[in-house]
């Protein structure tokens, strides 16, 4: 398995780095920051050895050039991105072998069209999952649609319980505090709500989440959910015929929440 560790990064962003067995090699998520990276490595006496790019984002991208040019390390990422920064084209299916570790790509539009994920699946499993997928929530339709994004939730969904989820914003209590405007009635929010609470209180990250507990309180995987179904169409005023209508309607009303 891959150890992450995460750099902050703006107000709110987290740059994954990642290392396998040592510590002297690292690989990067999402380095909207080069200054912040390059701080890292300066502490922990490490040397980049890779990009890993999940959109095209400034936020994600907008370090990745510097990095390249005082490094000169390959930079995977979407092979349909706007992003011109990308040296290793990627694409659905596509593998990658990182620090000894495999990583498979998975296309999740609905952020944005070019998104991707990367998943290790051994030992202790790992998903770098960019904006798509948050702790109790997921990015804005900025460029996709809402069947794209159920899609993308449906396939987190599948992955095994025990996954980790190592996603570049630290969203979690507004995402939680939604959650329970949509289920107010879900203990496993409240739960969720008082340990990130307690973290932020204390300046640690809310992050990872796991796989099993977003099936347990993040409304975009609940949407089949009959709970979840109902607040929906109370909040719109209409019934929703399947969960596609469903997420779009709560994605709209995290939009103004």
């Amino acid at each position: 398995m891959l150890h992450a560790h995460p750099i902050p990064a703006f107000d709110d962003n987290y740059i994954w780095a990642l290392h396998g067995h040592t510590q002297d090699q690292i690989v990067v998520v999402d380095p909207g920051d080069a200054e912040a990276v390059t701080g890292y490595l300066r502490t922990h006496n490490a040397q980049l050895a890779a990009i890993l790019v999940t959109h095209h984002h400034w936020d994600h991208t907008g370090g990745v050039e510097a990095l390249r040019e005082r490094f000169n390390i390959p930079v995977y990422g979407p092979a349909d991105s706007p992003f011109s920064g990308i040296t290793d084209p990627l694409e659905d299916g596509n593998e990658i072998n990182i620090l000894d570790n495999r990583l498979q790509i998975r296309a999740v539009p609905g952020h944005t069209l070019d998104h991707i994920a990367y998943y290790q699946p051994d030992q202790r499993p790992q998903l770098f999952c960019g904006d798509t997928l948050f702790l109790a929530g997921c990015g804005r339709l900025f460029e996709g649609t809402p069947q794209q994004m159920q899609t993308a939730m449906d396939y987190f969904a599948s992955l095994p319980d025990e996954t980790e989820v190592y996603c570049t914003h630290e969203y979690s209590i507004a995402n939680l505090r939604f959650a329970q405007a949509v289920e107010p009635q879900n203990p496993a929010i409240t739960r969720a709500l008082e340990m990130c609470t307690e973290r932020r209180q204390e300046n640690r990250p809310t992050l990872p989440s796991t796989i099993g507990a977003e099936r347990q309180y993040n409304p975009y995987m609940r949407t089949r959910e009959g709970s979840v179904k109902a607040a929906a169409e109370h909040r719109t005023g209409r019934a929703l015929s399947n969960e596609i209508e469903v997420l779009a309607a709560v994605r709209e009303w995290k939009n103004q929440f």
